[in-house]
């Protein structure tokens, strides 16, 4: 390994390592759904509509966790947006879909369409094998170029209580319009499937998030299915650091994504 790559992974690890202790405090669980953002957190205030305004709890290093691959199918939006959101959720859990239901369908229509925001997914399975299926399946249906619409029939109300086995999951590459369901299935059994999953979900264990959903939003660490304010402010704040004024200022149209809803 170069000197240069061991300096960038040193770096990244320093912030890795106090983050994790944040999203260790700040986690979302279906036990505690009270439980604060890491922006709340910080400012020690209850009042949402303004926790994630300041850039304060930003860690640059983490910035670096953001892949902008302009091929990545569990990706929308455009490869250089100015504000990227990292997403690591589990198929089988609640709030996930709560969040993929109620928050990000307006995310996506107010700054992913604009050019300003880019959501990246990461498979972050933690509720056993049934997770684990789901989050092999959806990586599937990207082959495929339909993850996205794989993701919203997997969320959609009651279905995660239908379960993730394989005849499920053929219903759910149906409904997504995946055009072959053979190569869907085979490929969701693959070992790159398998590869690819572990890659996100060692990931997200290597920032210490122990429940789903959790965010990083340009080097900032956000737990939980929040209300819309922190996420809208959160990005706004990050695209004007970055230069670029909130949402109305963004370009158009949602090129170099890897797949849209």
């Amino acid at each position: 390994m170069s000197a240069g790559k061991k300096k960038k992974n040193l770096a990244l690890v320093a912030g890795v390592a106090v983050v994790a202790a944040l999203l260790g405090v700040a986690s979302y669980t279906a036990t505690k759904p009270e439980e604060p953002s890491v922006a709340r957190a910080e400012k020690g205030s209850g009042d949402g509509a303004s926790s994630a305004a300041p850039r304060a709890g930003v860690y640059p290093e983490l910035e670096a966790l953001a892949r902008r691959d302009a091929k990545d199918a569990l990706a929308q939006g455009k490869a250089d947006a100015p504000v990227v959101m990292v997403e690591y959720a589990d198929f089988k859990c609640g709030f996930c879909g709560k969040f993929a239901r109620d928050t990000e369908p307006k995310l996506v229509k107010k700054y992913v369409d604009d050019g300003t925001l880019r959501i990246e997914w990461r498979n972050f399975p933690i509720f056993g094998e049934d997770s684990e299926r789901a989050a092999r399946g959806a990586w599937a249906a990207g082959k495929q170029g339909k993850f996205w619409q794989f993701h919203e029939a997997a969320y959609a109300d009651g279905a995660k209580e239908k379960g993730f086995g394989d005849g499920r999951l053929k219903e759910l590459a149906r409904e997504a319009g995946v055009g072959d369901v053979g190569r869907f299935m085979d490929d969701a059994g693959s070992d790159a499937a398998k590869a690819a999953v572990k890659k996100d979900q060692d990931e997200g264990y290597k920032l210490g998030a122990t429940s789903t959903p959790s965010f990083v939003i340009n080097g900032q660490p956000i737990a939980g299915a929040q209300p819309d304010a922190v996420f809208e402010q959160a990005i706004e704040a990050a695209a004007a650091a970055g230069g670029k004024g909130g949402s109305g200022g963004g370009k158009g149209g949602k090129g170099g994504s890897g797949g849209g809803k």
